[in-house]
């Protein structure tokens, strides 16, 4: 029986951490081939170098048009920013590759826009704030959790390098746990601040901090109190490479559907 073709992928943001540990990661996986690396400096140097293993014969470029018309990809995987992502996404549909994205901080209307954008040209998208499976499984416990204990506060911490704030996964943590109860105010209702974000950002009645530290990578806590009891739901990515099964699983299921998916949950089985 004759081999599959190895689906072929461009890494946006080629020498960032992530872009690095994704292209060390195509590089041990025989179903994935690095077609293409796209990145602002480095120029031409080999992507396999620059990510710490053997050459790979892929040097890294600054023009996505090009690589995309010429390297002919199946899959782009953007871990770059907020403001590069959108055109490395938009050239990309429009050349008939499917993003895979790991960039935070898209809003409603650009993940609609992708959408309707991978629809017309009948192919799959997906984003997610978080490609730790681990992540999935807290997501899951914290909306089954918010349905007996609605009071709910949020708790995330980052390299201090990190731009935004709070993170992907702060936000979809509360989407989620949002839908598994009602939205309302927490705490005294005469309660003030001392100093101005002391009690953090809120998203329907939750509180959502930030930390932002040298020597952390991702963690996620959720804390859930009732009468009597408190419940702490806690995830730590200490690596990296914690993402990048889900970035794989990504990878070779996004040419699979029509649209866009949003949320690493609504593809793992």
């Amino acid at each position: 029986m004759a081999e599959s073709t190895p689906i072929r992928v461009v890494v946006a943001g080629a020498k960032g951490r992530m872009g690095r540990e994704v292209i060390r990661m195509i590089a041990q996986t025989s179903d994935l081939a690095l077609v293409g690396a796209i990145d602002v400096s480095r120029l031409g140097e080999d992507a396999g170098v620059v990510a710490g293993v053997a050459p790979l014969g892929v040097p890294l470029e600054d023009d996505p048009q090009y690589v995309f018309s010429t390297r002919k990809p199946d899959v782009l995987v953007d871990f770059t920013n907020p403001q590069a992502v959108i055109r490395n996404v938009d050239i990309a549909i429009a050349n008939g590759v499917s993003p895979v994205i790991g960039t935070t901080g898209l809003t409603n209307d650009e993940i609609q826009r992708f959408d309707h954008a991978c629809r017309q040209q009948g192919i799959g998208g997906f984003a997610c704030p978080n490609f730790s499976l681990g992540a999935v499984l807290l997501m899951r416990f914290a909306q089954q959790a918010a349905r007996y204990l609605p009071d709910v506060e949020i708790i995330e911490m980052h390299h201090d390098q990190k731009r935004d704030a709070p993170s992907g996964t702060a936000l979809r943590l509360a989407e989620l746990i949002a839908e598994a109860r009602q939205p309302h105010l927490q705490g005294h209702p005469d309660a003030f601040e001392k100093l101005d974000g002391a009690r953090g950002a809120t998203y329907e009645g939750m509180h959502i901090h930030s930390v932002r530290l040298p020597g952390y990578v991702a963690h996620h806590e959720v804390l859930f109190g009732g009468h009597g009891q408190v419940l702490s739901l806690r995830h730590d990515s200490l690596s990296r490479e914690d993402f990048m099964p889900g970035v794989r699983l990504a990878i070779q299921k996004v040419r699979s559907w029509i649209g866009f998916v949003y949320g690493l949950e609504n593809i793992v089985d």
